[in-house]
């Protein structure tokens, strides 16, 4: 059985320009930090530049980060079309903007809507290896960044690898910590659905700043699901947190160290193949996986940094029927979080408040060498 060590994600998003010190929030120490998206109020240079600043001096071994709605300038599109149309907004050179987020840290993973393989290296860390997804994709009332239409919804977040271990998206999930002030869910259902199906470990969002907070979702699937899809019932538990405001950790315990441990026994590192470990070098952290369909141009690093979903995925399509020996299926839960720093939408009544970031302990597999060593660990 593959030796697995716990791994500390910390999980901010939603910080629309502001700075830990600004926003009077800590970044606890961790190896992995995941900002799910709107970096920014309006993506333009002077907002990245200090938001990148702060990501890239953070003492994590690898930032994962995603856009969100906010982030105009990094939708290239949706700029050309509707930059102009921002009160006040001076339009910004959007190849530049791009370059100041790929440029700004070798330790910065940015996806777009696309995989990546992360293996953590650093002396004295977990040395564990995992698949993550990342999509800035959200949608919201008016004229913003990264909007799609309902009717599109499914081939989105269908395009998903079925081995994928974590899911960042800028939106939450429909019904799980989606919910606005006048209680109304907003989230994605498509999505949703998706995650019932890949059954990731960890599924971190943001946009909706109310709903800060997390929930372990235990899926259910029905005897009578058939070829392509996944029907699942599901039950969830809220995890406690401290309030907004609280000087307390928000600790989410998925280890069993404080809380039952998660109930899963598949990820993506267990059955990677030679080729895959091989195309690491010692100083690499990240393989991209552009998705099909996606843009390549300006993805961070080099073409032979980038290899195909297929080439890696452990789950394949034709076993994830229903069947609970199928290996996705041995994936019973997922913990999904909102981690939304901006605590109040806009225009803020009574001011602007703040969260804190959500720390969450997972248990992943550790990489291995070549040779079929495990990986060194102090």
């Amino acid at each position: 059985m593959k030796i697995r060590r716990k791994t500390r994600f910390v999980c901010v998003s939603d910080t629309h320009a502001y700075t830990p010190s600004e926003a009077g929030f800590k970044l606890p120490a961790g190896d992995v930090l995941i900002h799910a998206g709107d970096l920014t109020n309006h993506g333009s240079a002077a907002e990245l530049r200090k938001t990148m600043s702060w990501i890239a001096t953070a003492d994590f071994e690898v930032k994962i980060i995603i856009c969100g709605n906010h982030d105009i300038t990094l939708d290239p599109d949706f700029y050309a079309e509707h930059g102009s149309s921002f009160h006040g907004h001076r339009l910004e050179d959007t190849q530049k903007c791009l370059e100041i987020v790929t440029q700004a840290s070798p330790s910065i993973v940015y996806l777009r809507h696309q995989s990546a393989l992360i293996r953590l290296t650093r002396p004295n860390g977990p040395n564990t290896i995992f698949k993550v997804f990342g999509s800035p994709y959200s949608q919201s009332p008016g004229t913003w960044a990264y909007g799609y239409e309902s009717s599109n919804a499914g081939a989105l977040w269908n395009s998903i690898p079925l081995d994928t271990d974590i899911i960042v998206t800028h939106t939450p999930p429909n019904s799980h910590c989606d919910s606005r002030v006048e209680g109304i869910s907003v989230g994605c259902t498509a999505l949703r659905g998706a995650l019932s199906r890949v059954r990731p470990s960890l599924a971190v969002c943001g946009h909706v700043h109310e709903s800060r907070g997390s929930e372990r979702v235990r899926w259910y699937s029905s005897q009578a699901s058939s070829s392509s899809t996944v029907d699942v019932r599901e039950h969830r538990d809220p995890v406690i947190l401290p309030p907004p405001g609280s000087r307390k950790q928000s600790l989410v315990d998925l280890t069993g160290k404080k809380a039952p441990k998660l109930d899963n026994n598949h990820f993506a590192g267990n059955n990677l193949p030679a080729s895959v470990t091989h195309s690491f070098q010692s100083s690499r952290k990240a393989l991209l996986l552009p998705s099909s369909g996606w843009p390549s141009e300006g993805l961070q690093g080099s073409k032979a940094d980038q290899t195909t979903s297929s080439s890696l995925s452990s789950c394949p399509e034709e076993r994830h029927t229903g069947n609970e020996n199928g290996s996705c299926l041995r994936r019973r839960e997922t913990c999904i979080v909102n981690a939304a720093i901006v605590a109040t939408s806009w225009p803020h009544r009574g001011g602007k408040r703040f969260n804190a970031p959500i720390v969450v302990d997972l248990e992943l597999p550790v990489w291995e060498e070549e040779n079929g060593g495990t990986a060194p660990h102090a």
